[in-house]
C-alpha cells in the first residue's frame, strides 16, 4: 500500500512533535507544511524534518497547499479559533483531519464540523492524551462493564505555570485562543472527565479568574451530566509546582486514581480492597498521531471523534457562560 501522503497546517512548537512522530512512521509522507509564512513553514521543515526526502513544500496558504501537494490527510495544529475552518477547508479537499485541541471553539461549529465528517465519511481525529493510553481504555471499559458499580462521582485538578510561560503569545489572546488555560493544558484534564463518563452534559456551574490578564488563568467547575453522574474540576494556570494532576472516579463500590493528563500512573479498589488492574500493552492506542494513521488505514477504531468534540464544546460554552452570568447554565439544544 502506498504510504499516506500527510500535510502540516501549523509550524508551531507543538506541531514540532506531530511531525516528528508521523515522520517516524513508515506509513506516512510529509509532502507539505504551511503557516502564515513560507520562511516559518522552512524553519520548521529544518528544525523537525531535516533529512526527510523529498523534502516538503513549504506554504503560506492552505488552499494553495492542498491543491498542490494533493495530501490524503492533514494534521491542524494552529490557534483554537482558527481549527473551525481549517478542519472544514481540509474536509471539503478531501482530507482526514487530525485536529489538535481544542476541536473548536463554539458548541455550534462542533456540530457543523461533525455534520461534515459524517457527509464526507472522513476520518476527524482530536489530539487529546489520554485516550490513546492503556490506563484510560482500562476505565472506561470498567465503566461500561460495570466492573465497579455505578460511577457517580469524579473529582480532578491540574495545575501549571501556564499564565508566566504564556505571557505575550497568542494562547493568552482571547481572538486567537477562545479563552485561557480552561481551553488550553486544562483540555486534557476535561477531556478525560468527558471521554470516560460518556454522556453530554445536563448543567454546569462554574466559577473563572483572569488574574488581571484577558483570558481565564484559574477555574473551579461543577458538572451534572446527564446521566446522572457529577464532577468537580479545578484548572489552575498560576502554580509553579510540577507535575499537578490527579484525577479521581468514584463508583458505588470502589475507586480509581489516575493521572489525568496522560494516564501514566492508576490506583484501583474494588470495595475496601486495593487491585493490581490489568492493563495490557494491547490497550494502548500508543498516541493520537498513531491512532489517526491506523484509523485511516482501517487497522485500528478511532479513539476520539467529533462526538467528543461536541461535548466538550458544549461544557466549555456552559462554563464561561455561567461563569459570567453567576448563575447554573443549560445546553440551549
Amino acid at each position: 500500500m502506498s504510504k499516506i501522503r500527510l500535510a502540516m497546517i501549523g509550524c508551531g512548537g507543538n506541531s514540532g512533535g506531530h511531525a516528528r512522530r508521523m515522520n517516524g512512521n513508515t506509513d506516512v509522507q510529509i509532502v507539505g507544511t504551511c503557516d502564515i509564512n513560507t520562511d516559518i513553514a522552512n524553519r520548521y521543515i529544518d528544525r523537525n524534518l531535516p533529512d526527510l526526502s523529498p523534502r516538503p513544500k513549504a506554504y503560506d496558504d492552505i488552499a494553495k497547499m492542498l491543491d498542490e501537494v494533493k495530501p490524503d490527510a492533514v494534521v491542524i495544529s494552529t490557534p483554537h479559533t482558527l481549527h473551525f475552518e481549517q478542519g472544514m477547508q481540509a474536509l471539503e479537499a478531501g482530507c482526514h483531519v487530525l485536529m489538535e485541541k481544542p476541536m473548536v471553539t463554539s458548541s455550534e461549529d462542533a456540530y457543523t464540523l461533525a455534520k461534515k465528517v459524517e457527509e464526507t465519511g472522513l476520518i476527524l481525529t482530536i489530539g487529546y492524551n489520554t485516550p490513546c493510553s492503556a490506563n484510560f481504555h482500562y476505565i472506561r471499559e470498567s465503566i461500561r462493564s460495570g466492573e465497579f458499580g455505578k460511577l457517580e462521582l469524579v473529582i480532578g485538578y491540574i495545575t501549571q505555570n501556564w499564565k508566566r510561560a504564556t505571557v505575550g503569545a497568542w494562547r493568552q489572546n482571547p481572538i486567537l485562543s477562545g479563552g485561557g488555560q480552561a481551553y488550553d493544558s486544562g483540555a486534557h484534564l476535561l477531556n478525560s472527565l468527558c471521554w470516560t463518563v460518556e454522556s453530554k452534559v445536563e448543567e454546569v456551574y462554574a466559577y473563572t479568574d483572569n488574574q488581571e490578564t484577558e483570558v481565564d488563568i484559574n477555574s473551579s467547575i461543577n458538572i451534572k451530566f446527564e446521566n446522572g453522574v457529577l464532577a468537580s474540576m479545578v484548572i489552575s494556570g498560576n502554580c509553579p509546582s510540577p507535575g499537578g494532576t490527579h484525577m479521581a472516579l468514584i463508583f458505588d463500590n470502589g475507586r480509581i486514581e489516575v493521572d489525568g493528563w496522560g494516564g501514566g500512573w492508576i490506583r484501583v479498589w474494588k470495595g475496601g480492597e486495593a487491585l493490581d488492574p490489568p492493563i495490557t500493552p494491547e490497550m494502548s492506542a500508543g498516541n493520537p498521531d498513531d491512532n489517526f494513521i491506523d484509523a485511516i488505514l482501517g487497522r485500528a477504531e478511532p479513539r476520539t471523534d467529533p462526538m467528543n468534540g461536541i461535548i466538550q464544546s458544549e461544557l466549555m460554552d456552559l462554563i464561561y457562560e455561567s461563569a459570567e452570568t453567576k448563575i447554573p447554565a443549560r445546553p440551549k439544544r
